[in-house]
């Protein structure tokens, strides 16, 4: 459940970054428009991108950090939490014996 509702959450901040297609498209555009060099060009295009990394990283931590408040609120139990408690079953269950 965790894991879906993670996936599902990163997988919409993937999609909001900037991609390599439409980043080189609006270069072009730049270029036409401002009359900039190619390398002054390719030098704004690799800040562009350095710049929704970061973005795209800060955003999938509070991401996570978001998931896992929510998944506390209703009261989900972690794979390590459920781990533990197989554990302790299984112990339980040897001591019956």
């Amino acid at each position: 459940m965790i894991e879906l509702l993670e996936k599902t959450v990163l997988t919409a901040v993937g999609a909001m970054t900037l991609t390599q297609k439409k980043a080189e498209d609006l270069i072009q555009e730049l270029r036409e428009k401002l009359d900039i060099s190619e390398e002054e060009g390719k030098a704004f295009l690799q800040k562009v991108q350095e710049a929704a990394s970061k973005n795209q990283e800060k955003m999938q931590e509070q991401a996570r950090v978001e998931v896992k408040k929510a998944c506390e609120r209703m009261g989900v139990v972690t794979t390590e939490e459920f781990d533990k408690l197989k554990k302790k079953v299984a112990s339980l269950e040897r001591k019956l014996k």
